[in-house]
């Protein structure tokens, strides 16, 4: 009964607390000279209506690069911490069997999984233009992969054939960067390639191929740590 009463009280506080930031949010009715230069001048010197996506991949493109690093680290770590252990013949020690995910389930995969990869390949390529981009299209694509597992367990994926892409992804994603650097104003600046119409598909530089390849790298790695914690 003490606890119950505790745990009551300390929800009570926490709601005080949430109430009261709730309460004294005031919208700013200006943007900061830091914002509103990201505001004017990166659909002005980029040529993309996403200035989300012209942030993340040009002007903080280092940042940006860190961050794959830090999912690459996490899918190596978990690939190391969780591979299957060694039988004493020296054989990798079978998976137990998986029980079957039903009808339903498998059905509902079936109809759905083309429409995932399709909405996140959309996502990936239309990131430019509107809500999205690699990161976000990327973990589109590894959500169907979690219910292709869920839908079928015994499902093995090509790990092998995962590793290379994400590798030759990254290398590439690199290479962009240093074209950047030789040809444009630094690392991973789009504009060496040409702006192209604002609006149109092909169009912000380097910025969608840029995109593709992020899409491809996190969809791989994201895919690899959900095979890992099936093991």
């Amino acid at each position: 009964m003490r606890r119950q009463i505790f745990n009551a009280i300390v929800v009570a506080l926490f709601g005080v607390i949430f109430a009261g930031i709730v309460c004294a949010y005031d919208e700013r009715q200006f943007l900061r000279p830091l914002a509103e230069f990201y505001v004017t001048q990166t659909p002005l010197e980029l040529g993309l209506p996403n200035i989300v996506t012209g942030i993340l991949i040009t002007w903080r493109g280092f940042d940006t690069l860190g961050e794959v690093a830090v999912l690459f680290m996490v899918a190596a770590s978990v690939g190391l911490l969780l591979r299957p252990a060694p039988a004493p013949t020296g054989q990798l020690l079978a998976r137990p069997p998986a029980r079957s995910s039903g009808e339903i389930v498998e059905t509902g995969a079936a109809t759905l999984l083309p429409l995932i990869f399709l909405f996140g390949a959309y996502v990936i390529a239309n990131g430019h233009l509107s809500a999205g981009g690699g990161f976000q299209g990327g973990a589109i694509v590894a959500s169907g992969v979690v219910l292709l597992l869920l839908a079928r367990p015994l499902t093995t994926l090509p790990l092998g054939a995962l590793a290379i892409t994400e590798s030759l992804a990254g290398v590439l994603y690199v290479s962009l960067g240093l074209l950047g650097v030789f040809f444009a104003g630094g690392f991973l600046d789009s504009r060496f390639l040409p702006a192209g119409e604002f609006g149109a598909f092909v169009s912000a530089g380097a910025i969608p191929a840029i995109s593709i390849l992020l899409g491809v790298k996190v969809g791989a790695e994201l895919s690899v740590i959900v095979d890992r914690f099936r093991a």
